[in-house]
């Protein structure tokens, strides 16, 4: 028998409302002077007093000692057990509780105490004094001021040579750790001395990371687990897939086979919604999206080879630069290239060929970041080359939205998980840009300078205020964003549902309308075609036979007639050339005479 129930009500919403009443104020206690010491003061007589227009001011200086923080962990140990049972040992344990609540005693105590309990909490009328009734007509007047971002703290590479902060990943619980993926991108260029550690760094400590990261490899991007926060999962630069466990040190609790991994480096890897908590996903491109467990890392659960052609051909697939996959449509996923293609996927399909749903075609060159609206999943948004786009699932064949093609490349974005309207983007000048298409839709909302170094990661942190950027030389700057960027606007998400509706309708017209317009140019050809090949077929051999001999002899007459032309040009010429020289001969001669 066993006795779980858990109170999902808030503290103050339950128990008997406080009564405030108007009364009189009360003379609690008074204080009279103490006579005795009256005699210590002593009267000053001549008394100089010099009075200025400027109050009097006095210097004073204070040197406070610096401390550093340091946190240390400590590991409780179950008691209560018998000395024959092994807390650690689930059979053991669940055999004995089995045991106890066998037994008529436990029963009644737990009958006795649940009595108890029930009137206690009945009991408890305590409720939250200060709650604000009012909270969202006054962070409605917050959007007036101009939006804004404030840098809080700075986090910087320890080691001599910096390499490129490319994966950011925010503590699930507290949010106040960040863990930090660093590696170089640049082919052939690293260092023998390079360091290949990743941190996790305290927001309070940006001097000295919490916790060090040692991969066998770099880390090009490195997650938390949202249902475990002591886990974590990396994908390194040699195709290895790794997590470790921040209770069991810096060393990786186990690493997937170099045989039976990736072969080229791992640019993301994702966590799945699942019971155990423990099923994640991986893509690099080498062109696979794999699965796996981390409790059995041996070997992926399941491969597939991102072909288009649906064939499965390793050669011919795409190149996996960016995943994506919601929580609350679990079959799903999506997978963007390095060729500029989305791929839709469904991972419940019977073939590998059936789990490439559909594509998306939009982009020149690599697509850094794909993300679905928190608040609309069935759009989502892709940055690459130099411009951000917005999708509808409904709508294959373009983009309902887009930014305009910026001077600089861009390398990350993502969603607010407070507002439906507002993404960022992070480009290779070192800027930040915030947009909000419900108030601007050609120019960012607002534009940050962030460093002079280019921007390579972002990450936003689940409350929407604070945001992480990394750079190339592994500078991770946090931000905070005005109230009005991270604030819910009212009315918002209806005026951003029915723009996605909108500009999804009008892009499915000019879908219709281009197809049509492709069917009629097809149709002219087709008939064009078909007349030359009805005309052909009508004449018989003989017919072609003479059409063909005729214009050959038609070819040579014309020929012969442009060469006897030239000729005769060329004798006319000739006399012309004798007429002129007789001409002055003749003058000549009479110079000679008159002389």
């Amino acid at each position: 028998m066993e006795i779980v129930y858990v109170y999902v009500k808030k503290r103050n919403e339950f128990g008997r409302q406080c009564s405030f009443s108007d009364r009189a104020a009360e003379v609690n206690v008074d204080i009279h002077p103490d006579a005795v010491q009256a005699m210590n003061f002593i009267e000053r007589d001549p008394i100089d007093i010099a009075v200025q227009c400027a109050s009097d001011m006095s210097e004073h200086e204070v040197n406070t000692e610096r401390f550093e923080m340091e946190t240390r962990g400590i590991n409780h140990m179950e008691g209560g057990w018998p000395k024959d049972v092994n807390p650690q040992e689930m059979e053991q344990t669940i055999r004995f509780r089995k045991k106890v609540e066998k037994d008529e005693n436990y029963i009644n105590v737990i009958m006795q105490l649940g009595s108890l309990m029930d009137h206690c909490i009945k009991q408890n009328n305590a409720i939250n004094i200060y709650e604000e009734y009012f909270e969202e007509e006054e962070a409605a007047g917050v959007t007036d001021e101009p939006p804004s971002a404030k840098t809080i703290n700075v986090f910087r590479d320890p080691n001599t040579i910096k390499r490129t902060a490319t994966h950011l990943s925010w503590h699930p619980d507290r949010s106040r750790k960040l863990a930090v993926a660093y590696s170089s991108l640049e082919f052939q260029r690293s260092s023998k001395d390079m360091s290949y550690d990743s941190y996790i760094w305290d927001l309070e400590t940006p001097n000295k990371p919490e916790m060090v990261i040692r991969p066998s490899s770099p880390l090009i991007c490195l997650e938390y687990n949202p249902k475990d926060s002591h886990i974590l999962i990396g994908g390194c630069y040699n195709g290895q897939i790794a997590y470790w466990d921040t209770r069991k040190g810096a060393l990786p609790v186990e690493l997937t086979v170099v045989e039976l991994g990736h072969r080229d480096p791992v640019y993301n890897v994702i966590w799945l919604q699942s019971k155990t908590g423990t099923d994640c996903f991986s893509g690099s491109t080498d062109g696979q999206v794999l699965w796996w467990d981390i409790r059995k890392l041996s070997e992926p659960v399941e491969t597939l080879v991102m072909d288009i052609s649906r064939k499965g051909v390793l050669e011919n697939a795409l190149g996996a630069i960016s995943l994506e996959y919601e929580p609350t449509m679990p079959t799903k996923f999506m997978v963007g290239t390095e060729q500029g293609v989305v791929i839709s996927g469904n991972r419940k399909a019977k073939t590998p060929a059936e789990k490439i749903v559909c594509t998306y075609s939009g982009h020149h060159g690599p697509i850094y970041s794909l993300s679905r609206n928190p608040f609309y999943p069935k759009n989502f948004l892709t940055v690459g080359d130099w411009t951000a786009r917005i999708w509808a699932e409904e709508s294959k064949e373009s983009s309902i939205m887009w930014t305009k093609y910026h001077m600089s490349y861009l390398t990350d974005g993502c969603w607010s998980t407070t507002r439906p309207a507002v993404f960022f983007t992070t480009k290779m000048d070192g800027t930040l840009d915030v947009w909000d298409f419900l108030f601007k839709q050609n120019n960012p909302t607002l534009n940050l300078k962030v460093c002079d170094d280019p921007l390579f990661s972002l990450r936003l942190q689940d409350n929407g205020r604070f945001i992480g950027c990394g750079s190339k030389l592994g500078t991770v700057t946090l931000l905070e964003v005005s109230s009005g960027l991270c604030t819910l606007q009212r009315n918002e998400k209806n005026l951003a549902s029915a723009m996605f509706e909108r500009e999804t309708k009008r892009e499915k017209i000019l879908e219709a309308r281009h197809r049509e317009m492709r069917l009629k140019e097809r149709t002219k050809t087709e008939s064009k075609e078909e007349a030359v090949k009805e005309e052909v077929e009508e004449e018989k051999p003989e017919e072609v036979l003479s059409r063909v001999e005729k214009e050959f002899f038609e070819v040579i007459e014309n020929e012969l007639k442009r060469r006897e032309r030239g000729r005769a040009k060329s004798v006319v010429s000739q006399g012309r050339e004798g007429d002129e020289d007789d001409d002055e001969e003749f003058v000549l001669k009479e110079d000679e005479e008159e002389e």
